[in-house]
């Protein structure tokens, strides 16, 4: 199963983030397990801007600003 990681300390724009991944997964019908990653020790072996989207451990998308719906269904349909 596909594995999504949203990278950041819980800011409104990795909240965002995490609700615009969950929507677009909606709206392509695939399932993926969606993990928060908020320690920044964890989240600094990624990227060192948030927020950040890794699917299947590469890093798609890091910082502002945030990625529209379309571009983030188009990562998970590359990850497929």
């Amino acid at each position: 199963m596909m594995e999504i990681k949203v990278l950041g300390p819980g800011c409104p724009n990795c909240q965002e983030m995490e609700r615009r991944v969950k929507q677009a997964l909606s709206e392509i019908k695939v399932q993926a397990n969606i993990s928060k990653v908020s320690d920044l020790a964890e989240i600094s072996k990624y990227i060192m801007m948030t927020p950040g989207l890794v699917i299947n451990e590469k890093v798609k998308h890091s910082g502002k600003p945030l990625p529209r719906n379309e571009q983030i269904k188009k990562w998970i349909q590359e990850e497929k």
